[in-house]
């Protein structure tokens, strides 16, 4: 070994070229020293518990398998998943939804009082139950019933989330693809 890079490798150890070798190979296999962070268009999954503010838990991955979605795919919250933009592997971090950009603000016109007589005789309707309706418009209309009588039924076709402000504890697990 001649010149510059030979006159300072004469005095490295056989040993010390192999444990070099190793190090260049797996810098090489693993993109370099630093581990790649996400970017828009990278395919991710991550883990993540959804909380209301008051800590309230509505939705968690922990015990199933992580959701995969392509970062700028439009599939989640924009800033769920922008949020995500520069994680790396194992690194986790809270993220808050305001309502507005989450399911939006609560509207008290969708609730709404129907005559009981409107429904089925046999059908039982109690508080917490789930009604849907035929599509208007081209869309199912979903309701939950908050209040029933002899005489009425009331019901809230709100989302369940809406006017509610989100934090999503996440944690990236693996960039699958980059975009």
């Amino acid at each position: 070994m001649r010149g510059m890079l030979g006159r300072q490798l004469e005095h490295v150890t056989k040993g010390q070229m192999v444990l070099l070798g190793i190090l260049l190979v797996g810098m090489m296999l693993t993109g370099g020293c630093v581990a790649q962070e996400v970017e828009s268009g990278d395919t991710v999954k991550v883990h993540y518990t959804g909380k209301l503010s008051d800590g309230t838990v509505f939705d968690t991955s922990i015990g199933d398998e992580p959701i995969e979605f392509v970062v700028g795919g439009a599939s989640l919250a924009p800033r769920f998943e922008q949020a995500v933009i520069g994680m790396k592997p194992g690194e986790s971090k809270a993220i808050t939804i305001p309502a507005d950009e989450a399911y939006g603000p609560r509207h008290e016109e969708l609730v709404f009082v129907m005559d009981r007589n409107q429904f089925p005789e046999d059908e039982e309707l109690e508080v917490g139950c789930i009604v849907n309706f035929p599509p208007a418009y081209g869309m199912l209309v979903t309701a939950i019933v908050v209040d029933v009588s002899e005489s009425s039924v009331t019901l809230d076709a709100n989302h369940l989330l809406a006017g509610e402000d989100l934090v999503f504890d996440v944690e990236l697990v693996e960039i699958v693809e980059a975009g």
